[in-house]
């Protein structure tokens, strides 16, 4: 499958609510495992980016649904990154010729 990572900035909505932001990941960990996304962690950062999310999807559609979903509560806004692994990347590699 697919990594992702996300960059997630808070909105004035999510920041007026920080304090349930961890009860949150929670409760969107197990909306995501029942759209096909593996939640591997998520860390809440200091710096440009409030929260940092890496996880699996099956696809591009479902990783793009499942960010929607999130940002449609209106909590934060994000910036998505496809992840490659050393395996992936070396085939990326051969692909060049």
């Amino acid at each position: 499958m697919p990594t992702y990572v996300a960059l997630m900035n808070w909105t004035d909505q999510g920041v007026k609510n920080v304090k349930q932001t961890v009860q949150r990941a929670g409760e969107n960990r197990s909306a995501l495992e029942k759209m096909g996304v593996k939640l591997h962690t998520i860390y809440w950062t200091q710096g440009m980016y409030d929260l940092v999310a890496i996880f699996d999807a099956p696809d591009e559609q479902t990783a793009s649904a499942a960010l929607l979903a999130g940002a449609s509560a209106g909590n934060f806004r994000t910036q998505t990154l496809r992840a490659f692994s050393e395996r992936e990347m070396q085939q990326v590699i051969q692909k060049m010729g």
